[in-house]
């Protein structure tokens, strides 16, 4: 395994870290007892088999279920010295609530602290109010820190670019969990303003929000040869000195084993990546022309900023990825999550696009003539029966 300095938490990351929100029971409460022996013994497995390959980051959240309380069966008799342990609790308007969620947290994890605490989903401007208010839930969390309960403090999020780096900018966090991978760079200007402020950066779900790369569509696989995409987008995020931590959803033991595959090309990526990320580019300007393919995002409004809240740049890029790479079933995952995921996905689809006068929203768009005929022909392609996030199914 390789480690990283995870910013000024000065703690040593390994480049991979064991994400706790696919290996748990259940998404909700439940005692103990509930849990099927096959299913705490996979479990305890998988962490088993996380610190075996040196990944010794174990990431949960107080919204993961029963994760907190399965692992509160294995932590405690592992040495605690040699773990990174992480929890995230979302803030709310009462800091006392978010004070006695984080004290759940930890009687079910049955640790005496936790390494770094996370605040769980900073996504909106309300939200961060919630965090940095006085009286709010970042100065619990600083209470916490004192007691010795909380040794870093961070934030997760989902947000637009503007509300991540309005948060960063605050200077009152120690580190950043966010989404960033091959696919989508938007955040790179909040990574970089991370990096400034020398903050631990985590990137959420790289291979599964990354593209599903689990189980890629063939065209994909083709184009990432002789690397599978998991490995790929692995080692492009990886690439970055700024990133320090991917985070893996294992399920089972097995869920590490293609993502360490990473580690011996991690001295080689100036020969290994330039030849894919070509294909990759020329696969997307064959399909769609250079004007498109290298301007397509310039210009595009908030999906607050969109009659309908229409999602304009989600949309879009979803199209993209499934006509030049064959990343349907990604996109129909994504795609049929806006409007039912709330702060976590927001924005709308593209169903109402035929009865709403996007004009003034696309002013700055040298596409805009013929960007609401690509949004209907992205839900053509893609609609479908909504699709909820893990946590509410």
């Amino acid at each position: 395994m390789q480690y990283r300095r995870f910013g000024r938490t000065e703690l040593l990351m390994p480049v991979f870290s064991c994400g706790g929100m696919r290996y748990q029971y259940k998404w909700q409460d439940l005692p103990q007892q509930d849990v099927p022996l096959d299913n705490q013994a996979n479990l305890e497995a998988t962490i088993r088999r996380s610190l075996d390959v040196g990944i010794n980051h174990i990431e949960t959240a107080r919204g993961y279920g029963s994760s907190e309380m399965q692992l509160g069966e294995i932590l405690p008799n592992l040495p605690r010295e040699k773990l990174i342990v992480q929890t995230k609790i979302s803030p709310s308007a009462d800091a006392e609530a978010f004070r006695r969620t984080f004290d759940q947290s930890l009687a079910y994890l049955k640790l005496g602290y936790v390494d770094l605490l996370g605040l769980h989903g900073i996504n909106t401007p309300e939200l961060l109010d919630y965090s940095l208010r006085p009286g709010g839930c970042l100065e619990v969390a600083r209470q916490l820190q004192a007691q010795g309960k909380v040794r870093f403090i961070g934030f997760s999020t989902h947000a637009a670019a503007a509300v991540i780096q309005q948060s960063i900018a605050t200077d009152a966090f120690d580190y950043v969990n966010l989404h960033w991978y091959y696919i989508n760079q938007t955040n790179w200007e909040a990574i970089a303003a991370a990096h400034r402020h020398d903050m631990g950066v985590f990137i959420i779900s790289p291979s599964n929000k990354g593209g599903m790369l689990e189980n890629p569509p063939q065209k994909l696989v083709d184009l990432c040869a002789p690397l599978s995409p998991m490995v790929f987008n692995d080692l492009f995020c990886l690439s970055h000195p700024q990133i320090h931590t991917l985070s893996i959803g294992a399920a089972r033991p097995q869920d590490f084993d293609e993502h360490l595959k990473t580690l011996d090309l991690l001295d080689h990526v100036e020969e290994v990546l330039p030849p894919i990320i070509q294909r990759l580019e020329q696969a997307m300007t064959e399909q769609f022309g250079e004007a498109w393919a290298q301007t397509w995002q310039v210009g595009l409004p908030s999906y607050d900023q969109t009659p309908g809240n229409i999602n304009i740049p989600v949309i879009l890029m979803l199209r993209n990825l499934a006509i030049a790479y064959g990343m349907v079933e990604y996109g129909k995952m994504r795609y049929n999550m806006l409007t039912n995921a709330g702060h976590w996905f927001p924005g709308a689809s593209a169903i109402r696009v035929p009865e709403l006068d996007l004009r003034s929203s696309l002013v700055n768009s040298p596409h805009a003539d013929t960007i609401p005929e690509a949004l209907m022909d992205a839900h053509r392609l893609l609609g479908g029966e909504a699709v909820k996030r893990l946590s509410q199914q």
